[in-house]
């Protein structure tokens, strides 16, 4: 089995340990990652996205949605049922559970809704004035007095 390692990449570069720790994410193969629940992630467009998430069994109460920094953290719990119930089936899981989204930069989260079993998270990209691209206009030089060459036409 062959793997891969970033370290070259750390050593040799400054200020890109965000692209770097993306890159050892991604490329890193954690078994062990639970896909409970499953979501979506859809563009919505050019600058806006939702993720939108399998949240059956869970009340308003029972979800929170945090923003450190750039990670979108999304956890559920559900209080422990203690009643006599006994199920000959017991398919819809209603267990804790934790997602992660990595957010780009600028990507801000506008708005959350939960319905009928879904709970929908809308990002937007908004990026600030002073790093939108601008047009810088050429602005003609002034030609001083005196500087004119008077010329004679040849011929």
């Amino acid at each position: 089995m062959r793997t891969s390692t970033l370290a070259p990449l750390y050593r040799s570069t400054v200020g890109f340990d965000q692209i770097a720790d993306l890159m050892d994410r991604v490329l890193t193969k954690d078994v062990s990652q639970n896909n409970f629940p499953p979501y979506n992630i859809e563009k919505t467009d050019e600058n806006g996205w939702r993720i939108s998430i399998a949240v059956a069994g869970f009340s308003d109460a029972d979800l929170n949605i945090e923003l450190r920094e750039t990670s979108l953290i999304v956890t559920g719990t559900k209080p422990d049922e203690d009643d006599d119930r006994s199920y000959l089936h017991r398919g819809i899981a209603t267990r804790a559970f934790e997602r992660r989204f990595h957010l780009a930069d600028h990507v801000k989260v506008t708005g959350a809704t939960n319905e009928n079993g879904m709970l929908h998270i809308e990002l937007v990209r908004e990026v600030p004035e002073a790093l939108k691209p601008r047009r810088i206009e050429i602005a003609k030089a002034p030609v001083a007095e005196g500087s004119l060459v008077e010329g004679e036409a040849v011929n």
